[in-house]
């Protein structure tokens, strides 16, 4: 497992505990701002490992073409994080943004990076649990 994936979980997990947190604590938003900035760098890093010419999803397709579908479900879920992040970063920048209105921008994000880490995991397994003997 590549180091940047055992980081970026526990920064995604930092995030979830700083907004659990009671909204009411002194310096909230602040906090969610701070954690949020290495979830940003981490997810930067994963999608630079992943995507791109010499990336984990090239590397995958050339032993698995059956693979595709799976790959641009990944492709498009960095999209979708990245546009959730945004929209997170956006919301706890405004002051008069609302409590509930960060709580559902933060939950969609964190749906958004566990769906994706369960489909990296399956296509992985799928990759590899039935290559064994090559392509079938």
């Amino acid at each position: 497992e590549r180091p940047y994936r055992a980081t970026l979980l526990a920064d995604v997990r930092a995030l979830a505990r700083a907004l659990a947190a009671p909204p009411a604590e002194p310096r909230w938003r602040e906090r969610l701002l701070v954690r949020l900035g290495p979830v940003c760098q981490g997810f930067a890093e994963h999608v630079r490992v992943t995507e791109g010419p010499a990336g984990l999803y090239a590397e995958l397709l050339a032993q698995a073409p059956r693979l595709e579908r799976g790959v641009r479900l990944l492709n498009r879920d960095h999209a979708a994080i990245a546009a959730a992040i945004a929209a997170f970063r956006q919301a706890a920048e405004r002051p008069g943004a609302s409590v509930d209105d960060l709580l559902d921008r933060a939950g969609d994000l964190l749906r958004l990076v566990v769906r994706h880490r369960q489909r990296g995991a399956d296509l992985i397994w799928q990759a590899y649990q039935t290559d064994l003997g090559g392509e079938t």
